[in-house]
């Protein structure tokens, strides 16, 4: 008999592909655990092992052909992620196993892939989550423009109401049409996601503000990376957004669109590390009324300022026009009345 206390020791097996057991039903559980995806998962970047949740098989007995009980006990997250639990506690996923449907953790997280997501995209986190249950097209027939609300909305920014939201500004590659990746970004920049913040921030104040946001895209431009800017819409990663119930939902356009809206406060650029954690720059929000930025506007609450400097230059130039006109004919007075003199 032998603890296995490290993750080498449950790879030696569970890292064959093939290796699964038929369950009473005759359904076949896959018993496979992809060594590379476990590698970057939160839990191993944490230093969590698998005997840390699987704590009945902390023992092997190499004399047997299965080393440890083949009846693992279920997970319980709960004695880790106590504050996301007591959110959970009175979700309507938690209600939903008094009706005889259990919604586990992992159901959702995954059994040995968790990931930050900070950097993912509203569509990823959606298909990550919500979309394995649920289709947004049959209850939201009051919401107007729907497509782009689910496109750019995370869903629990409206479901889980207690939870901050912030803008999540993403960077898309005309040429390649498609979102540019983090290391596509750095590399563009000469850069790395740990220090790509002191190569932008040129005041040092830890915000990227409207002319340092035009330098970055002017930098990109210069590599030849034609990009336009886009903004999402998502929840802040904590404990909250686990509290999800029926009927609680924010249905108050108001809530976004208008100008003061708090959601538009707090702008951020997300980065993934090489292990996959992730970097925040905060942005300045006047970079909303900067740029076009693609399929996301608030009435009122984003504005574009390139049309107000051309705007204001039209009116500046009707202005000159007029001016310099009225003091010709002033200064041709003289002339004028001697010319209707001669007459």
């Amino acid at each position: 008999m032998v603890g296995a206390t490290e993750n080498s020791d449950c790879l030696e097996c569970h890292s064959d592909a093939g290796l699964s057991r038929a369950a009473s039903e005759g359904i076949k559980h896959e018993l496979f655990v992809d060594s590379n995806r476990f590698k970057h998962s939160v839990h191993n970047i944490n230093g969590i092992g698998c005997v840390d949740c699987h704590s009945d098989l902390a023992t092997l007995n190499f004399d047997n052909e299965v080393p440890h009980s083949t009846s693992a006990e279920p997970v319980s997250c709960d004695n880790c992620h106590d504050a996301e639990a007591r959110a959970y506690t009175n979700s309507v996923h938690r209600k939903a196993s008094g009706k005889g449907i259990n919604i586990p953790c992992y159901a959702c997280h995954e059994y040995h892939y968790t990931s930050h997501l900070d950097a993912n995209s509203v569509l990823e986190r959606e298909n990550a989550f919500c979309l394995k249950c649920h289709n947004p097209g049959k209850f939201h027939d009051w919401l107007p423009q729907k497509e782009t609300h689910f496109a750019f909305v995370e869903c629990t920014v409206c479901h889980a109401p207690d939870a901050p939201r912030h803008i999540n500004l993403r960077f898309f590659d005309l040429v390649n049409n498609r979102f540019l990746t983090t290391p596509e970004l750095m590399t563009a920049m000469g850069t790395t996601p740990a220090d790509f913040l002191p190569l932008v921030d040129r005041n040092k104040d830890q915000v990227i503000n409207a002319g340092e946001f035009d330098d970055m895209v002017f930098l990109l431009r210069q590599k030849d990376v034609r990009v336009t800017v886009h903004g999402e819409l998502v929840i802040e990663l904590q404990p909250s957004v686990h509290h999800v119930n029926r009927g609680v939902a924010n249905r108050e356009c108001e809530q976004c669109h208008v100008p003061t809206s708090p959601f538009f406060e707090e702008v951020r650029l997300t980065l993934a590390e090489p292990d996959r954690t992730t970097t925040h720059s905060n942005v300045e929000r006047a970079v909303l009324e900067s740029y076009h930025v693609s399929h996301f506007y608030a009435l009122g609450g984003t504005r574009i300022r390139l049309l107000d400097k051309i705007g204001v230059g039209m009116i500046a130039a009707a202005a000159a026009v007029v001016t310099i006109h009225l003091l010709a004919r002033i200064a041709t007075i003289p002339n004028r009345r001697r010319e209707h003199d001669e007459l």
